[in-house]
Order: structure tokens, then C-alpha cells, then sequence
């Protein structure tokens, strides 16, 4: 675990200094990522107080702080570096999170990481161009993954032919697991959802 997220001395001595001014025993922090693995994810760190950890965050013991970590942010934190720069200033704490925006995905990971990989890497760049832009809104129980065109292919007459055939059949070549996509503007009424 701490091979995954480097926090250096400088950074655990300014966090245990933060932590002992909070008068909480057993205050730890929490790092986790929001909206991993796209665009817009926003690597967090923050006070936790005992009992506001998630059952399922791993623990990391350090010299003088503990932190948890977001199980699901794992992947996402591999090689980030928590550092902090001392300056006349006072300072300042910095987190890098290379992997934050594009997880190392791989087979094992989740399938929405995996979507979310295909989405960003392959098939927004090409939208880019003309100002769309795709997004994953859910992965239903089977296996149909939502999606969201936004910018310049929201209301576009092209959507459904680039959503059947380019998008469609990229996402199902690279993760044969989908069942299929549907777009997030039929998602009340699945008659005309686009089934394989």
C-alpha cells in the first residue's frame, strides 16, 4: 500500500502538526479521489475523525499520522506523491496524482474504469473537435453502459449513427463484457435502447 501513495517526511510532519491542532483523538486523514479516472477528478485530502473512515478503506500507518485511503481510489493513486514545501510563506502541501485523470487500467479492473479509459482516451479526443463529448452516467446490473453526449453532440442528427456505430463498436470491441450502450436520453423509455 504505501508503494502506491508516497507521502513524504516534510508532508507527514505538516499533516501530524495540522492533526495535533484538531484536539480529536485518533483524528487521522482520508484521501480519495472524486470522479476518478476522468477529465475532471479532484484529488481530495481530508481531516477523519474515528468512526467517518469507510469500511472498506485501507489503512496506512505512518511514523506519526495514520491515513485511509478510498479502496476505490487505489488505482488512481498509484505513483502520487503527497509533498510539502516549506516557503517564507509557510508552506505548501501539494498532492500529484499522475494516474488520477487516466488510471493504469488493465482486465481485472473494474468495467467502469475500463469504459471510462476507452472513453477518454480513445473516443473523446475525436469528438473533441467538433466540441462533444461523451460521459458514462452508470453501468446498469446488466452490463448496459449509459452514456451522456454532451457539448456539440447533444441534439446533433449525426448521435445516432456515431452512437451506434463508432462509439457502440469501439466500447464493445475493447470490453466484450458490455452488453451493450444506450444513450442517457432514452433512459425512461428502453424501447428504442440500442441492444446488441
Amino acid at each position: 500500500m504505501s508503494e502506491i501513495i508516497q507521502i513524504t517526511d516534510s508532508a507527514q510532519d505538516y499533516l501530524a502538526e495540522l492533526l495535533a491542532k484538531q484536539n480529536v483523538e485518533g483524528i487521522a486523514v482520508r484521501i480519495f479521489i472524486t470522479q476518478p479516472g476522468t477529465p475532471y477528478a479532484e484529488t481530495c485530502l481530508a481531516y477523519c475523525r474515528p468512526g467517518e473512515e469507510e469500511p472498506t478503506d485501507e489503512r496506512l500507518d505512518l511514523k506519526k499520522l495514520a491515513v485511509y485511503v478510498d479502496k476505490h481510489s487505489i488505482p488512481f493513486l498509484e505513483e502520487a506523491v503527497v509533498d510539502f514545501n516549506a516557503d517564507r510563506m509557510g508552506g505548501q502541501l501539494t498532492i500529484k496524482a499522475p494516474n488520477a485523470k487516466m488510471p493504469k487500467v488493465n482486465a481485472d479492473s473494474p468495467l467502469e474504469d475500463r469504459v471510462n479509459y476507452v472513453l477518454y482516451s480513445e473516443i473523446n479526443p475525436g469528438l473533441a473537435a467538433h466540441g462533444g463529448e461523451i460521459k458514462l452516467i452508470e453501468l446498469t446490473e446488466d452490463q448496459i453502459a449509459v452514456l451522456a453526449f454532451g457539448g456539440g453532440c447533444q441534439g446533433c442528427a449525426a448521435v445516432d449513427l456515431t452512437l451506434k456505430q463508432g462509439v457502440e463498436r469501439t466500447l464493445m470491441e475493447r470490453i466484450p463484457e458490455l452488453s451493450g450502450i444506450r444513450d442517457v436520453t432514452d433512459h425512461t423509455d428502453t424501447t428504442n435502447a440500442y441492444y446488441r
